[in-house]
């Protein structure tokens, strides 16, 4: 690749040499100004493309059609002029590239273009000159294609936003990097969202698909938060802003797809360490064709086919179409290592709650001990849970709401991961969680037996004060639509372990996983036994991928090879515990995840092999003379556009999820 390194042709935003242009540090910032300034680079390029190739084609053209008429001297003037204007940001990028002490392919190309110049081919150099920046142009384009879907995400927020003034309610036009939190936005129907919030007023559906990859609009009220980027379909609302710039979800997102264009496959790092040797065994080559021929024409196209496009772009564009496809749908990779660890997984666990579930738990059974009011568990469960955000503590604020029970403030409050929570009243310590967190602490729950059939499908909270056990209260969470046949595509796809991990009791755990078909259950697990859990597997020989909520899961995520946060929507822990962050809470990406990297790897290694037999029979063909210097270029530059259009197929990867949305 010209001007650049390998793998460095889609790298833009880690400030990569714009090819044949002199090099150019993108600025990808938030406003999407990088991205035009990239843009602006293509067409001066392809500028000087145009008008070189002009004068070249007007030398060919004048000696063609109009021999022994046109002065022969003008006609060897326009091609020398256009030669030059065509081969100077070529040669100047080498210039700059062994000023460095770097040698990559751009000296190749030149020193077939000196070539020509030397024996006064002024054609030759510019038509071949023409044609390498052509192939450049045309590969930037496709790899753009590819991106397309990404790059969308940093122009989504718009540049202004309404706000509205604390003192009179009127509306004024600010620039969104003057929005600060608290601040409130008023968004009309058609309208981008400038930033994540809560809706105060109005209620209206939202297009969230840029940021969660589901196609059916979310309904939007009072108190339902909403996320820069995403479009406001129906109704006005006001919202008030809780992130602004690259602490929106937005900014989370855009932070995440750099990481992962930043990184390397060890492929793409294997093609930087050989490059050292590549580019000298051609230059022996060619000075053995030279000495044995002695034809300069032949040493000419051994150069140019010898300058590997092909093969430097074969891994990283299939590598950004990869994550244009999974970007779309809402998968966001971290590091692109990851594409490549994914295709090799043989073992998933799932955390239950909020995975395999919907994690919104309700209320289906209150049991009182004997002698105890319904009222008096109820209040007393509510009122110790009313500091927490578990989602056992949500169903029972709620069923308090619907039946009228008020609650107490806690005088003290302490939450134990896994276990339970504790607070106190009046000096009088009440305890709400697990059965064995209350034998733990010495209270009597057996005396306050869970019939089993009844409650097979529910999590059980026992409620104590003081020494007294209240009662206990069944709660249940409905599986997710899709979560079957997302087991049954694992399944398909030839998992060995497919395993599901929770904190809740074992008949709970078992009436989920009967539904889902999965076989291997571990119920009752705190957070350091998930685990374990994962590492006995890792240490049976198993790739292991942890599927969980990002927040209660997050030593589970970091432990297994891969960790895949679900629906994070604005949660650092998820997207910094998770090696892949799924912003919606559909599985069946997981599935396609790890077909879209098969697939990746699968057109990884076509392109290689492309790319190594266009070097190969290019070389033998310029060796033997049946491959002229502007022959050598067009090979050359249909073998790179070959390779990078196989990549752009991975693009449309998962259209069907695309358009059957969740469920």
């Amino acid at each position: 690749m010209l001007g650049r390194k390998p793998s460095e042709t889609f790298e833009k935003r880690t400030g990569a040499g714009c090819a044949c242009c002199g090099g150019n540090d993108h600025d990808h910032g938030h406003d999407g100004h990088g991205h035009d300034h990239g843009h602006s680079h293509e067409t001066v390029r392809l500028g000087v493309a145009i008008t070189g190739g002009i004068l070249v084609l007007n030398s060919y053209l004048g000696g063609f059609f109009l021999p022994g008429t046109l002065d022969p001297f003008a006609l060897e003037l326009s091609a020398l002029a256009g030669a030059l204007i065509l081969s100077a940001p070529i040669l100047w990028t080498s210039v700059k590239d062994l000023l460095r002490g770097k040698v990559y392919m751009n000296e190749l190309v030149s020193l077939a273009l000196l070539a020509a110049f030397a024996i006064k081919d002024y054609r030759t150099a510019g038509a071949v000159a023409f044609l390498m920046l052509l192939s450049i142009t045309l590969e930037q384009k496709t790899a753009i294609g590819a991106e397309a879907s990404i790059e969308a995400l940093v122009r989504l927020t718009p540049r202004q936003a309404r706000r509205v003034r604390r003192d009179g309610g009127e509306e004024e036009m600010v620039d969104v990097t003057e929005l600060h939190i608290d601040d409130v936005c008023r968004i009309r129907p058609g309208e981008n969202f400038p930033a994540d919030g809560v809706v105060l007023t109005g209620t209206t559906t939202v297009n969230q698909a840029s940021i969660t990859g589901e196609s059916l609009p979310a309904d939007k009220t009072p108190g339902a938060e909403v996320f820069a980027g995403t479009q406001n379909l129906t109704g006005l609302v006001d919202v008030r802003v809780t992130r602004v710039g690259r602490d929106t979800t937005l900014g989370k997102v855009r932070d995440l797809i750099v990481a992962a264009e930043s990184s390397r496959l060890p492929i793409m790092r294997m093609i930087d360490r050989y490059v050292g040797f590549y580019t000298p065994a051609i230059l022996s080559l060619a000075a053995l064709v030279w000495f044995f021929t002695n034809d300069l024409s032949r040493v000419i196209a051994v150069l140019i086919i010898a300058c590997p496009c092909a093969l430097v772009v074969a891994t990283p564009s299939a590598v950004i179409a990869a994550i244009a496809a999974a970007a779309r749908l809402g998968i966001l990779i971290k590091d692109v290592t990851h594409i490549e660890l994914a295709a090799k997984i043989r073992a998933v666990v799932f955390d239950k709650t909020g995975t395999l579930t919907e994690g919104v738990l309700e209320v289906a059974k209150l049991h009182p001990a004997p002698g105890v009011e319904l009222a008096e568990l109820m209040e007393t469960a509510t009122s110790v849970e009313a500091n927490s955000n578990h989602p056992a503590a949500q169903a029972l604020r709620k069923l308090a709401q619907d039946a009228g029970v008020r609650w107490q403030a806690p005088g003290e409050f302490k939450e134990t991961a896994g276990k339970g929570v504790t607070a106190t009243f009046s000096g009088e310590v009440c305890r709400v969680g697990r059965v064995t967190w209350l034998r733990e602490e010495g209270l009597p729950v057996d005396a306050v037996p869970v019939p089993g059939e009844d409650t097979r499908a529910m999590s059980i909270v026992y409620v104590a004060r003081g020494a007294r056990v209240l009662g206990w209260i069944g709660l249940r969470d409905a599986v997710r639509p899709a979560a079957r046949a997302a087991v049954d595509a694992l399944r398909a796809q030839g998992l060995r372990e497919i395993c599901m991990v929770t904190g809740d009791n074992e008949s709970a755990a078992q009436a989920v996983a009967g539904k889902l078909g999965i076989t291997t259950v571990r119920a009752g697990c705190l957070p350091q036994e998930k685990v374990a859990v994962v590492e006995e597997l890792k240490r049976r020989g198993h790739l292991v991928a942890v599927v969980g909520d990002g927040v209660n899961d997050a030593p589970a995520l970091a432990a297994g090879d891969i960790g895949i946060a679900m629906g994070v929507l604005g949660s650092d822990v998820a997207v910094q515990s998770a090696s892949i962050a799924l912003m919606n809470n559909d599985l069946r990406r997981i599935p396609f995840l790890i077909s879209l990297s098969r697939r990746t790897q699968s057109l990884m290694r076509q392109n290689l092999v492309l790319g190594l037999l266009v070097i190969l029979g290019g070389l033998y063909l310029s060796t033997v003379g049946w491959l002229t210097p502007v022959s050598a270029a067009v090979v050359h530059i249909i073998g790179t556009m070959a390779v990078v259009f196989n990549s752009a197929r991975l693009v449309r990867c998962g259209e069907e999820l695309d358009r059957a949305g969740e469920g």
